[in-house]
């Protein structure tokens, strides 16, 4: 199926677009079968990558998931208590605000997420090269001029 529109983009771009969503839904596909199989739930996978993850210059937080995961505060309060009841984080007063909570990995914790980093890294290498090729496809075609209609 032809696109027939006069909006001044390729067929490549649209190509190159739908070639990248795609790749980007194979891996997303493989890291939630990954995760599965560690039986660890997707959420929670994600959740362990940002706090292990967390390069910000305090600690990280019930506050930092709800904002990296964008999911509502509650629902991350929510998901942490899940982690924290399956023995993967730790939860700990502040110690420069007592109201907030700080989270910690647990070892068994950490170990799973290097199991499933270590996986996702060699299919990122797999994957990587032709998600960039997608991208950098339509990316390339985006910053050239439209065609213009003869006067």
């Amino acid at each position: 199926m032809s696109v027939e529109r006069n909006d001044g983009l390729s067929p490549e771009q649209y190509a190159a677009l739908a070639a990248f969503r795609y790749r980007l839904r194979r891996f997303l596909t493989f890291s939630e079968a990954e995760a599965a199989k560690h039986g660890l739930p997707t959420q929670q996978h994600q959740a362990l990558l940002t706090l292990a993850g967390h390069a910000g210059s305090g600690p990280a937080t019930v506050g930092l998931l709800a904002e990296q995961l964008m999911i509502a505060p509650h629902t991350a309060a929510e998901l942490v208590s899940r982690m924290v009841e399956a023995g993967l984080l730790t939860k700990a007063r502040g110690t420069q605000d007592r109201r907030r909570a700080e989270l910690t990995l647990t070892p068994h914790a950490s170990t799973l997420l290097h199991d499933l980093t270590e996986a996702h890294l060699r299919e990122l290498r797999d994957l990587g090269p032709a998600l960039i090729a997608a991208l950098a496809g339509g990316a390339e075609k985006a910053t050239q001029s439209p065609p213009t209609s003869p006067a």
